[in-house]
C-alpha cells in the first residue's frame, strides 16, 4: 500500500501528475491528515457570556476515558456482541473520479475524524482509496485490505472506521483480514447519539435506531447454543421424538430484538400526544413558532443562546445536543414567539435515525419560520446546505415554511464564501453567535417574517377582564390604548380566536 503524504490544501492526485498514468493508477491509497478540524473548528470550546454556566457541559466532562486500558481480543471472530469502544483508530474512505472527487472525499474523511474524536477515540491515520465502486467482499479489495492490515499493525490501532456503510458480509470479511474491529460511519454516529441522548424520548429513539442497525448484523455462535435437533437413532443425532425444526440462538436473539423494537415504537408513539398538546396550546394562544435547524456543529445552540440567553449546552463537538430545546422569546414590539433548537444533521445521516427522530423533526414542519444555520467557515458550506435540505424534504409541510439561511461564524469565515452563498440563496442573514455580530439584525428579520394578526379590533374591554388585555399585548399589534369609564379601549389587530373573545367580553359588559 503506497502512502502519499499531502498537506490539507495540497491538490489531490490528478491527470496532470508528472509521474505518469501508471504511477497514478498504483497510488490508489493516499494518506490524509485526518486530525485537522474541518467538520468542527480547531481548538477548545469557546463560550460567550450568553452561554451561561454550562452545567450540562461540566456534567458531560466529569467522566473521561483512560487510554491504554483496552482488553480487546486479537481474534475478532471470538466476539459476538461488542460495545462500540473506540480508542485508537484508522480511517478509510473511497472515492472515484478526479481531483474534485478527491477533495470531496478528503472533506468527508476529516468530518469522520471529528466524529471519531467526538465518540472518544484517538485518530492515528487516514487513508483514501481511489476505486470505481466498493469491493463486494472486503470493501477495499483483498490486496488493499492486506495492506490496510499492515498499516493498522504498524500504527498500533485497535479499530478501523469506514467512511461509508458496510454490508454485514463486508464487515466480517474485512475484520478477518485486519484482525481488529471494523465499524462504519452509521455505527459511529449511532454511538455518539447513544452517548449524548438525555431525555427519555431521545434515549428511546436512539435505542430503536441502534436495534434496527444491529438486527441484520447479528453473528451467531453456531450450533452449540441452538435448540435444533434431528438425525438418525444411534447416530450423532438425538433420535426419535426430537427431529424437526428448532430455534437457533441467533433466531432467538432476532425475535427478542424485534419484540424490543415493537415496544420502543409503542413508547415513542405514546410520547407523541404530550408534544402535540404543547403545540396545540401554542396554536390556540396564537404563539408563532421559530425552529432552528442545520448541520451539526454549525452553531445552532450558540445561536439559541445569543437570541434568548438561555444557556443551553454549547460544545465544539459534533452532535453535542440531541434533545430539542424550546424557549420563549419576544420581538421588540412585544410579540411572543417560541424558538426551538433541533437535532443537527450530517452527510449520509443514517436512515435509521431519520425514521427514529421523525416525531422530533415534526417541530420543523409545524414552524412558522425556519432558521437554517450554516457554518460559513466550513470548506464546503454548500454541501452542508444540500445535506440538511435532503433530510428536511422528507418532513411533511416543510414546503410552506418560510426559511432564512443564517450564515454563522462570520467572524472567522471568508467574505468571498459568504458573498457566494448570498448570491445563491434568496433570504440570508450573516451573524456570529460568538461575537454577537448581526444578532440584532437577525432579530429584526425574525420579527418581520413572523405572521401578524389579521383581524382589526376597536373594542372596550371591561376592567374585570385584564387577562384579555394582557393577551392583546402579548399576541396582538396595538395601535392605541386608552382608559375610559367602562374599561380599556383597544385599537389594533389580533387573531380570529382572540377577536371573538374580545367581542363576547364587550357584549357581556354592555
Amino acid at each position: 500500500m503506497t502512502h502519499v503524504p499531502t498537506e490539507p490544501d495540497a491538490p489531490a492526485t490528478g491527470p496532470d501528475d508528472p509521474r505518469g498514468a501508471q504511477a497514478i493508477a498504483n497510488d490508489v491509497v493516499a494518506r490524509v491528515l485526518a486530525r485537522a478540524g474541518t467538520a468542527r473548528s480547531e481548538g477548545e470550546t469557546v463560550h460567550a457570556d450568553h452561554d451561561g454556566d454550562q452545567l450540562d457541559l461540566e456534567e458531560r466532562s466529569a467522566l473521561r476515558r483512560v487510554a491504554g486500558l483496552s482488553t480487546e481480543l486479537e481474534d475478532i471472530t471470538e466476539v459476538e456482541y461488542r460495545q462500540l469502544r473506540l480508542e485508537k483508530v484508522v480511517l478509510v474512505g473511497l472515492y472515484s473520479g478526479g481531483e474534485a472527487a478527491a477533495r470531496e472525499a478528503e472533506v468527508s474523511l476529516r468530518e469522520l475524524a471529528a466524529l471519531a474524536e467526538t465518540a472518544g477515540s484517538d485518530v492515528l491515520d487516514g487513508l483514501l482509496q481511489r476505486r470505481q465502486k466498493p469491493d463486494p467482499g472486503t470493501y477495499l479489495g483483498s490486496g488493499k485490505a492486506a495492506e490496510l492490515a499492515d498499516v493498522v499493525r504498524d500504527a498500533g490501532a485497535d479499530t478501523v472506521v469506514i467512511d461509508g456503510e458496510l454490508a454485514p458480509s463486508q464487515r466480517r470479511a474485512l475484520e478477518d483480514v485486519v484482525k481488529v474491529k471494523v465499524v462504519d460511519r452509521t455505527a459511529l454516529i449511532l454511538d455518539i447519539f447513544a452517548q449524548h441522548a438525555k431525555s427519555k424520548e431521545g434515549k428511546a429513539q436512539v435505542e430503536l435506531a441502534q436495534l434496527e442497525y444491529l438486527l441484520p448484523r447479528l453473528r451467531g455462535w453456531g450450533e452449540s447454543m441452538s435448540r435444533q435437533a434431528g438425525g438418525q437413532v444411534g447416530g450423532a443425532g438425538a433420535g426419535m421424538g426430537s427431529r424437526g425444526p428448532g430455534e437457533t440462538k441467533i433466531e432467538l436473539d432476532r425475535r427478542r430484538i424485534r419484540n424490543r423494537m415493537a415496544k420502543l415504537r409503542r413508547e415513542i408513539a405514546a410520547m407523541k400526544p404530550a408534544r402535540e398538546t404543547k403545540r396545540l396550546s401554542r396554536r390556540r394562544n396564537a404563539i408563532p413558532a421559530v425552529t432552528i435547524a442545520g448541520y451539526t456543529n454549525a452553531g445552532k445552540s450558540s445561536l439559541l443562546n445569543a437570541l434568548t440567553g438561555t444557556g443551553v449546552l454549547v460544545e465544539n463537538a459534533l452532535f453535542a445536543t440531541l434533545d430539542p430545546t424550546v424557549r420563549r422569546s419576544r420581538t421588540e414590539d412585544g410579540r411572543v414567539y417560541t424558538l426551538a433548537d433541533t437535532v443537527g444533521f450530517v452527510r449520509h445521516l443514517p436512515h435509521q435515525l431519520v425514521e427514529a427522530f421523525r416525531s422530533t423533526l415534526e417541530e420543523v414542519g409545524d414552524a412558522d419560520l425556519l432558521l437554517h444555520v450554516v457554518d460559513a467557515s466550513h470548506p464546503d458550506p454548500e454541501g452542508q446546505i444540500a445535506a440538511v435540505r435532503e433530510v428536511l424534504s422528507e418532513i411533511p409541510g416543510i414546503d410552506t415554511v418560510r426559511e432564512i439561511v443564517v450564515l454563522n461564524k462570520a467572524d472567522v469565515a471568508d467574505p468571498e464564501v459568504i458573498g457566494r452563498i448570498q448570491r445563491r440563496e434568496r433570504n440570508t442573514a450573516v451573524v456570529s453567535a460568538h461575537s454577537g455580530e448581526g444578532i440584532a439584525e437577525l432579530r429584526h428579520r425574525i420579527a418581520a417574517e413572523l405572521p401578524r394578526p389579521g383581524v382589526e379590533v376597536d373594542v372596550v374591554i371591561p376592567y374585570s377582564r385584564g387577562d384579555l388585555v394582557h393577551r392583546v399585548h402579548e399576541h396582538g399589534d396595538i395601535d392605541h390604548t386608552e382608559h375610559v369609564a367602562t374599561g380599556t379601549l383597544v385599537r389594533g389587530r389580533v387573531d380570529e380566536q382572540l377577536a371573538a373573545e374580545l367581542d363576547r367580553a364587550a357584549r357581556a359588559a354592555s
